[in-house]
C-alpha cells in the first residue's frame, strides 16, 4: 500500500524534509534559478524551520552535477577543529570522553555557509547563475523574523531534550540562549504555535547582504568566539578565518547498469557505497522483497560494511584511506560469498549512536542535480547558542575519541569522522536517481533500502520511501546493537529474522527513528522527473 502518490514533473523537481524548504527552492527554480541557487535556498529555509535536525551552526556536504560541463564535483563543507582543541586540554579538565552538550562540545568551526557560498561561486562561473546572492536567502530570513507554524517534530524533540536527569545529552533549558530562543514561557512551543527567531533572522540577513565569508571573518565572527570562550569554548576567530570548504572528487562503484557516487572521507559515503559493491555480486531480484531472507541479506552486508568504516574513517589529511581497496571488485566479491556461505546473523562490536540530519534533493530544467545533506549532529547540537546570534552550534566534534590511538582521535584543525553522505546514482553519464536520507547509523542502510527497491524491485519512489524500513546499530543510551524494524514487517518475517540470530527491536509504523528519505528519480526518455518524500517526517516533493 502507498499512501501518497509520487509527484512527477517534466521541468524542475524538489524534495526536503520540510514543505516550506521545499516550497522555498522550488520558487527559486520557476524564478529562472538552476538547481544550486535553489539548494542553498532550500538548506538556509530549513535551517530556520527545522531548528533542531540543522542550520547555519552545523556542517553540510555536496554532490553537484553540472548539465553542461556532464561532470560530477563534490564539496566537503565540514569544518576542522580549532587550534587549540588537543586530547591533553580535554584530560586536563577531568575528561574521558568529549562532553556531548555545551560550549565544550562545540569545538569545530561551522562549516555550512561557507558550503553555501563555494556552491554558488561555482554556480556563478560555470552554471550560469542568474540570481543575486541575497535573494536566495530571502525566504529563510523572512520565516525567521516573521515566524512560522512549529512542527510536532520540533515540539517532540524539544520536550525530549528537557529531560533534566540526563545531563550528558539532554537537559539543554541548563543554556540560557537555548531557553530563550527555542522555549515559550519555559515550555516547549507547541505543534502550530508561531516561533521567531529575530537574532538569527538579523543574522542571516547580515549574510545576505555582506556574503558568505562574513560569517568566517567579522564582527559577527567575533561574537560568535567571545561568548564561546567566556562559556569555557576553545574556538578562535583564527580558526573561522582558517576555514575552508574543499572541493573533493567523489567515489563511486558499479552498480548493476548505473554508478553509484558518494563523497569520500571524512564522510561514511565509503560505508554506503561498501554496501552497493557487496550487493552487486548477490542476485537480489531472486530474494523476495521485504522477506526475512531480503532483511538478513542487507543487514549482514552493512555489518561487514561497517566493520571497514569503522576501522578506517576518519580526515584523510591524517590517515592513510586504503579506499580503492575496499571499494575493490575482489573485496565486494569475498564479503558476498561469507555472506551468500552462512544463514547466521554476524555479531558486532557496539556501535555509536549517531546523530540527526537533513537531506534534500533537486533536479532542475537543464538537468543540473544536486544532493546535499546538513546537519548540527544531534538535536540542537551543542545547544550551545552565541548571545545575540541565534546560532545553534553543532555538536560534531564531540564524536572525536580522547585516546591517542583511535582512528579518529581529536588533533587540533582535524576533520572528524562524518555520518553525512549525499548519494546519486548515474547512467550513461547522467544523473539517475538522486537520493538521501537523515539518521547518522541509519544514512547508508536506509540508501540502500531506496536502490535495491527502485533499482532492482522496480518500486515507485514514493513506495520504496514508504516500504517498511530496519535500523542495524543502537540509539542513545542503548547498551546493545539490535535489529530495529517497523511494525509493518510481518511477525512471521520477524519470527524468522529471530532464528537467523538476529536481535529485534519492533518500533511503530513509520518510525522517526528510521530517519527522512527523499528520491528523485529521473527517467532519461521522456525526461520525467519523479519525486517522492517520507510520511515519516514533515517533507514534501513539489514538480512543475
Amino acid at each position: 500500500m502507498q499512501y501518497r502518490a509520487t509527484t512527477m514533473s517534466t521541468r524542475g523537481m524538489v524534495t526536503t524534509p520540510h514543505y516550506l524548504a521545499s516550497q522555498a527552492a522550488i520558487t527559486i527554480l520557476q524564478r529562472g534559478g538552476n538547481a544550486v541557487e535553489a539548494a542553498i535556498a532550500a538548506a538556509s529555509t530549513i535551517g530556520v524551520v527545522y531548528p533542531h535536525m540543522n542550520g547555519i551552526g552545523g556542517d553540510n556536504f555536496w554532490l553537484i552535477y553540472n548539465a553542461k560541463s556532464k561532470k560530477l564535483k563534490a564539496i566537503n563543507g565540514s569544518g576542522r577543529s580549532g587550534e587549540i582543541a588537543t586530547i591533553d586540554f580535554y584530560k586536563s579538565k577531568g575528561f574521558s570522553k568529549i562532553p556531548s552538550r555545551g560550549a565544550l562540545a562545540a569545538n569545530t568551526v561551522p562549516g555550512a555557509v561557507a558550503g553555501w557560498g563555494e556552491a554558488y561561486s561555482y554556480s556563478l562561473q560555470e552554471m550560469g547563475s542568474s540570481l543575486p546572492w541575497s535573494s536566495l536567502l530571502e525566504q529563510a530570513i523572512q520565516y525567521a523574523k516573521e515566524g512560522f507554524p512549529v512542527t510536532p517534530s520540533q515540539q517532540y524533540w524539544t520536550e525530549v531534550n528537557l529531560d533534566e536527569s540526563d545531563t550528558e545529552f539532554r537537559a539543554l533549558q541548563r543554556f540560557e540562549e537555548f531557553s530563550r530562543v527555542f522555549l515559550n514561557k519555559r515550555r516547549p512551543y507547541k505543534a502550530g504555535e508561531i516561533m521567531k527567531q529575530e537574532d538569527l533572522g538579523n543574522t542571516l540577513a547580515i549574510i545576505a547582504e555582506n556574503g558568505a565569508d562574513y560569517f568566517y571573518n567579522s564582527e559577527l565572527t567575533e561574537k560568535i568566539v567571545k561568548d564561546l570562550q567566556k562559556h569555557g569554548g576553545l574556538l578562535t576567530v583564527d580558526d573561522f578565518k582558517q576555514h575552508t570548504s574543499d572541493w573533493v572528487e567523489p567515489i563511486s562503484v558499479p552498480y548493476r547498469e548505473y554508478t553509484a557516487y558518494n563523497l569520500p572521507p571524512n564522510t561514511q559515503g565509503i560505508a554506503s557505497l561498501s554496501i552497493l559493491n557487496i550487493l552487486n555480486h548477490i542476485d537480489v531480484k531472486q530474494i523476495k522483497e521485504g522477506s526475512s531472507t531480503y532483511y538478513h541479506v542487507l543487514v549482514e552486508t552493512i555489518k561487514h560494511a561497517f566493520i571497514d568504516r569503522d576501522q578506517y574513517l576518519t580526515d584523510p589529511a591524517f590517515v592513510n584511506i586504503p579506499i580503492k581497496e575496499l571499494l575493490s571488485y575482489e573485496h565486494g566479491l569475498s564479503i558476498a560469498e561469507k555472506i551468500k556461505d552462512n544463514e547466521s546473523a554476524k555479531q558486532l562490536q557496539l556501535l555509536d549512536a549517531k546523530g540527526d540530519t537533513v537531506w534534500l534533493g533537486i533536479v532542475d530544467e537543464e538537468g543540473n542535480a544536486v544532493s546535499f545533506i546538513q546537519s548540527v549532529y544531534h538535536e540542537f547540537g551543542s545547544g550551545f547558542i552565541p548571545k545575540g546570534t541565534g546560532i545553534v552550534l553543532q555538536n560534531r566534534g564531540s564524536f572525536f575519541s580522547l585516546t591517542k590511538n583511535h582512528i579518529n582521535a581529536l588533533a587540533p584543525r582535524k576533520r572528524t569522522f562524518h555520518t553525512l553522505n549525499p548519494a546519486m546514482l548515474l547512467k550513461d553519464g547522467k544523473p539517475a536517481l538522486v537520493y538521501g536520507t537523515m539518521g547518522g547509523e541509519g544514512q547508508p542502510q536506509t540508501q540502500a533500502a531506496l536502490v535495491t527497491r527502485i533499482i532492482d524491485y522496480g518500486m515507485s519512489v514514493q513506495e520504496a520511501i514508504e516500504a517498511p524500513r530496519w535500523l542495524f546499530g543502537r540509539t542513545w543510551g542503548a547498551s546493545s546493537n539490535s535489529l530495529k524494524v517497523e511494525n509493518r514487517v510481518s511477525e512471521k518475517v520477524r519470527m524468522e529474522l529471530e532464528s537467523m540470530g538476529h536481535e529485534l527491536e519492533v518500533l511503530d509504523a513509520f518510525s522517526d527513528t528510521m530517519g527522512h528519505a527523499g528520491a528523485i528519480f529521473i527517467e532519461h526518455k521522456t525526461n520525467v522527473k519523479y519525486g517522492g518524500a517520507d510520511p515519516r517526517g514533515d517533507g514534501m516533493a513539489i514538480g512543475y
